[in-house]
């Protein structure tokens, strides 16, 4: 059976030339730790780590290698800075448009005190900025959000929002799940202080491997998430207050670094613009095939601007999780059905609890794919 893979929001396939083999090249011929050793293999490890956290400063416009700190996933990285940031009395505004990547670490730090706002977002999932000066008060003390939606795909105004954040003095810190490797994701321009990513997504990059830019102020202050083994500093048993090594205890995905390293080679070689562009000349035609469809609405933004390649819809009348299964057993294609971890962007979406039927494209897919999509869509509707 034919497979086409239309879930680049869940993970990226297939990812990036060069990934595949840079891990299985570490693995075979190299295989030695990262800050352990006195030997040409560490160093030349120890070289890769580090070109890669300059490549993703060069990325995000970000001016400290030692500020990008790995972890395993975004998920990892926003319970590391929203965990190590907030204390008892603390207030952050959110939007409606939050993964539980944020709302479930921000829920949990209510038993200690800290509270949160939630901006509503309209229909189609855009944010009013403005909204936000309207629940700033003493206590806040962060603005937490969302760069694209990983329901619908509608990017949020978040260079407003930083103006915002600048001006009030508040942390802005960055979800950039959806975005990094899509778009440009400017640290300057956005006025950050933290932006988390994920490598597995428009990073191209192998799952396992995430990570967050902080700003030296925050780097300062942010508490440690786990203690541990850094190779530094080994004759001390308290952890190194410098960076990276503070917040980034144990041994690393080193197989990991080394794709995601092959993966923004290959982004850097391309132009994300380029490739954006081609994923979104593939998007314009899925919603245009949409239109033509009896039965289906497409939820949030009906046209591709200011929007990323994730396209959500509902079949009123039927179930989508039905829609879902019989689109991937009876024609081979990959979506993503249900919540999508999103519940707060669902209920503002107005598709709640029933969920919607997602569609997540990637310069890799062809028209095509996109021309078989719409034809099984059609059949089953």
């Amino acid at each position: 059976m034919k497979r086409v893979y239309l879930d680049n929001g869940a993970t990226s396939f297939p990812k990036a030339p060069g990934v595949a083999e840079s891990m299985m090249d570490y693995i075979m011929n190299n295989g030695a730790n990262v800050g352990r050793g006195i030997y040409e293999s560490s160093f030349q490890a120890e070289n890769i780590v580090y070109e890669t956290r300059e490549k993703l400063a060069k990325m995000f416009h970000f001016h400290e290698p030692a500020n990008v700190v790995f972890t395993k996933n975004i998920t990892e990285s926003l319970n590391i800075v929203l965990k190590g940031l907030l204390t008892k009395n603390d207030h952050v505004i959110v939007s409606s448009m939050e993964h539980n990547a944020v709302m479930r670490p921000l829920n949990s730090l209510g038993k200690k005190g800290v509270s949160f706002s939630r901006i509503q977002c309209n229909q189609v999932g855009e944010l009013n900025p403005q909204d936000i000066l309207r629940q700033v008060n003493g206590n806040t003390r962060a603005v937490v959000m969302t760069h694209a939606s990983n329901v619908c795909g509608t990017i949020l105004n978040l260079e407003e929002v930083g103006k915002i954040c600048k001006d009030k003095g508040l942390m802005f810190i960055v979800d950039a799940a959806q975005t990094a490797g899509f778009m440009d994701v400017d640290f300057k321009r956005l006025n950050a202080d933290v932006i988390a990513f994920t490598g597995h997504k428009s990073l191209l990059g192998p799952q396992g491997m995430g990570g967050f830019l902080i700003s030296d102020d925050l780097a300062k202050v942010i508490e440690t998430f786990i203690e541990g083994g850094t190779g530094s500093l080994s004759d001390k048993e308290i952890q190194p207050e410098y960076m990276p090594d503070k917040l980034e205890a144990g041994t690393q995905n080193i197989p990991g670094i080394y794709g995601l390293n092959a993966a923004l080679e290959y982004l850097e070689k391309r132009g994300i613009e380029n490739l954006r562009s081609i994923e979104m000349n593939l998007v314009q035609e899925f919603l245009d095939g949409l239109r033509k469809i009896n039965g289906i609405e497409v939820i949030g933004k009906k046209s591709v601007n200011d929007r990323t390649g994730v396209v959500s819809i509902d079949v009123p009348g039927k179930d989508n999780a039905d829609i879902s299964f019989r689109l991937n057993d009876e024609y081979g294609i990959s979506t993503r059905c249900g919540m999508h971890c999103a519940p707060s962007a669902h209920e503002t979406l107005g598709t709640f609890p029933r969920g919607t039927v997602r569609f997540s494209f990637s310069h890799f897919n062809t028209l095509e794919e996109v021309e078989y999509t719409l034809e099984a869509i059609k059949k089953l509707t």
